[in-house]
């Protein structure tokens, strides 16, 4: 999606203010893409200076395990147990805290390590605020190479636009060896149903409908930094 003017700025913003949820010797769910870019910087900048102690990551992405790395986060492979706090961007937002993510390609591990954080918390600027998921960004589907052209027509009949994703003369091909396609749909559609026939489909791994599963958000604009908290 389009940046807006100043909207580096703001996504810096909303990272730190989820900076301030970290706490010494948690495990963290670092995100992928350019607003979580800024979380893993300002975990960074944190340890550098003293102010935070023993700090572990988990990656979404060789992306953030690059940044990270170079940056000296120690970083770990996802525990069992899951992680303490998980921080990453969006796509879009519903008031539900419903998200789309997966326009920077991530989707898997970022479900994956949102999935077992106690508590999983998004960022991002109002630009992603949306009435209803699907507004304006296609929902991203990861799938397996094989057969491509089958899962293709079988996203297609559940009413999407579906597009493989081009990278360069290619494909795009995530961290994990897959494609992903991009499904635009025309009408409005119910979340829960869509997340259960795209789950259901043979050649899909993942979809970028994360649904329940953010606990809070931090969305910055022109006013500030806005607290967006889960219904109860």
């Amino acid at each position: 999606m389009a940046q807006t003017p100043g909207s580096d700025g703001r996504k810096r913003a909303a990272a730190g203010a989820a900076l301030a949820l970290v706490e010494d010797g948690m495990t963290l769910g670092l995100g992928t893409g350019s607003t979580a870019y800024w979380f893993v910087a300002g975990v960074a900048e944190r340890l550098r200076e003293g102010s935070l102690r023993r700090v572990r990551g988990v990656p979404t992405s060789e992306a953030t395990a690059r940044q990270a790395r170079e940056a000296g986060i120690e970083l770990v492979d996802l525990p069992a147990a899951g992680v303490d706090l998980a921080v990453d961007g969006m796509d879009e937002l519903a008031p539900s805290l419903d998200a789309v993510k997966g326009l920077g390609g991530a989707l898997l591990r970022e479900k994956v390590v949102a999935s077992s954080a106690r508590r999983f918390v998004l960022i991002g600027d109002e630009s992603k605020l949306v009435s209803r998921l699907g507004e304006r960004a296609p929902v991203p589907v990861e799938v397996v190479p094989f057969g491509l052209a089958r899962t293709r027509l079988l996203l297609e009949r559940l009413g999407a636009e579906a597009r493989p994703r081009p990278a360069g003369g290619s494909l795009f091909v995530t961290d994990n060896g897959n494609h992903v396609v991009d499904c635009r749909f025309e009408a409005p559609f119910d979340p829960e149903e869509l997340a259960a026939e795209l789950s259901s489909l043979p050649g899909v791994v993942e979809h970028g409908l994360f649904l329940g599963l953010a606990d809070l958000a931090f969305v910055a604009g022109a006013g500030g930094v806005r607290r967006l908290e889960a219904a109860a």
